[in-house]
């Protein structure tokens, strides 16, 4: 099922980062994301509640950029 908060997300291990990429095209990301949260969030039914309910407030974030429409 689509989000209509969430475009897409990637998770890179070795840093422990998860990429999210809003429908918005802002992009952020979170700090310090263990695998078991990653992959909690990739099962999750809806990505957008588990993401404003266990991502944003445990893990500090940074905004990378807002892609602009091409």
């Amino acid at each position: 099922m689509p989000s209509s908060v969430i475009n897409s997300y990637i998770y890179f291990p070795e840093t422990e980062i998860l990429r999210v990429i809003y429908q918005s095209r802002a992009v952020y990301d979170y700090l310090k994301v263990p695998m078991f949260v990653a992959e909690k969030f990739r099962e999750a039914r809806s990505k957008g509640r588990f993401l404003n309910s266990v991502i944003k407030p445990g893990f500090k974030y940074t905004k990378i950029s807002r892609r602009n429409h091409k």
